[in-house]
């Protein structure tokens, strides 16, 4: 797990580096004193984990998490002060230190930024035999792809339906998107893909599944159209 300390204060990053270094599998790749240095490695060289002061100069925390929404980055701030942990934590952050940051502390956070990472790895996985595998509290359940309907955005998470059941799992529709079998779903919205097998009918501004009706933006409307020999 590649790492980033980003801190004003020289004895803040000394203290976060130590500690980093007592953990197995964690890499700092580098140290910054200020957010836009940062934020200029990012765009070049991203890493899995980002240790992130709140009050800096020029650019704050705050602002550099704003400015990295979208991104698979997962962000830890450390603060002096627990004046910013509602906004903090609104912008889906894996945990808040307060400083000084005690060992046990450090280690908590860092397992908790692991466990983001393996439910991303592990949530979602397809195999040769066209069933899914999803996380269901803490349950590996296998589901068969001809079962889902379609799937629906929720925050950092991703809700599969079938006529039974749905299951919510952490991860991205991006992630479901690049793993679900192209010739089986598509994507109709940044909110839903959709099983093209399962679309009951087609009527402005969206289909019908299982009662349901799902919007469909104009962006994916041509490659729906043209999956469903729509002239």
């Amino acid at each position: 797990m590649k790492a980033l300390i980003v801190d004003d204060n020289d004895i803040a990053r000394m203290t976060l580096a130590h500690l980093a270094k007592q953990i197995p599998g964690l890499s700092i790749v580098k140290e910054y004193s200020n957010a836009m240095e940062a934020y200029l490695h990012l765009q070049n060289d991203p890493v899995d984990l980002l240790f992130l002061d709140i009050e800096m100069p020029e650019m704050t925390g705050i602002e550099l998490t704003k400015n990295l929404s979208g991104r698979d980055t997962i962000i830890i701030f450390t603060s002096s002060k627990k004046d910013y942990a509602l906004e903090a934590f609104e912008l889906n952050i894996a945990d808040y230190l307060l400083k000084p940051v005690t060992p046990a502390r450090f280690l908590q956070a860092v397992g908790k930024a692991q466990a983001v990472i393996e439910s991303r790895k592990e949530n979602i996985q397809i195999n040769k035999d066209e069933f899914l595998f999803v996380r269901d509290s803490n349950i590996t359940r296998r589901l068969k792809l001809a079962d889902i309907l379609y799937a629906e955005a929720m925050g950092d998470y991703v809700k599969f339906y079938t006529l039974e059941k749905a299951f919510v799992i952490h991860g991205t529709m991006k992630a479901a998107e690049e793993r679900l079998p192209k010739d089986i779903f598509i994507r109709v919205h940044r909110s839903y893909i959709i099983a093209v097998g399962k679309i009951d009918t087609l009527q402005d501004g969206g289909i019908m599944i299982n009662g349901k009706f799902i919007p469909v933006a104009d962006a994916y409307r041509k490659a729906l159209n043209t999956r469903m020999n729509v002239f």
